[in-house]
């Protein structure tokens, strides 16, 4: 079973320095069918303006991934953590019993633009945490990088929820397939580019949630992705 999100569906917020596209409901953006797919919360599609960002700010109870696409973002918080993240690093900040924190485009030239992706938690009230890594670009073309995992595997992020993270950057030399085990669904985000799916062609900005089925992705122009392989909610613990 397949349900595609198309790009140009989604929810938007302009607040001027911030454009924001929404596949989930968020802030003032409410769409009772699109509420989140399994444990996954929030996918925000942001654009930040040079030298802007959001000032410090709390979260609790939410695992929150953040992959960069083109500039940076400078990321502190109430742990003490201090860093600049760059274009294809990824983020995990474990929110827990609750951490504050701040995002700034520090570039004056260039707008910063990235994927935020919130998981609703395993656990509730877990000791905040915070992690950062960037994987050459060979690691991730024409395969599936596993970036975030539950266990660290193959020195990934670790996030407290049973998903796997892999990201892909697809040249159209050759054709990736993905098996969904029993029990697990997939979300895809294309960030860049265009490219099949199980037949379904998807562009820039487009979802799609898989269920029962595996994936086979083709006929890749210039694709970015993200796959979210994920226990289906009404079976996890």
């Amino acid at each position: 079973m397949r349900t595609i999100r198309k790009a140009e569906d989604r929810g938007t917020a302009d607040l001027g320095w911030l454009q924001s596209r929404h596949s989930f409901s968020f802030g003032d953006y409410h769409d009772p069918d699109h509420m989140g797919f399994e444990t996954l919360r929030v996918i925000n599609d942001d654009d930040i303006a040079p030298t802007k960002g959001f000032g410090m700010h709390p979260h609790r109870n939410m695992e929150i991934v953040s992959y960069i696409l083109e500039g940076a973002l400078e990321h502190r918080d109430s742990l003490g953590n201090g860093s600049v993240i760059k274009a294809g690093e990824f983020q995990r900040m474990s929110a827990g019993s609750g951490i504050k924190h701040s995002e700034f485009n520090p570039l004056d030239d260039q707008t910063t633009r990235l994927l935020q992706i919130w998981f609703l938690p395993e656990k509730q009230h877990i000791k905040p945490s915070y992690e950062q890594k960037a994987f050459a670009p060979d690691e991730k073309t024409d395969t599936l990088k596993l970036a975030v995992s539950p266990d660290g595997t193959n020195g990934s992020l670790r996030i407290h929820q049973d998903i796997n993270i892999y990201v892909s950057v697809l040249t159209g030399e050759k054709d990736l397939t993905h098996t969904l085990q029993n029990g697990r669904s997939a979300w895809i985000q294309v960030a860049r580019g265009t490219l099949t799916v199980n037949g379904d062609p998807l562009k820039e900005g487009d979802g799609i949630a898989i269920c029962d089925e595996n994936i086979i992705l083709s006929n890749a122009d210039h694709a970015e992705i993200l796959l979210f392989d994920m226990k289906q909610k009404d079976k996890a613990a």
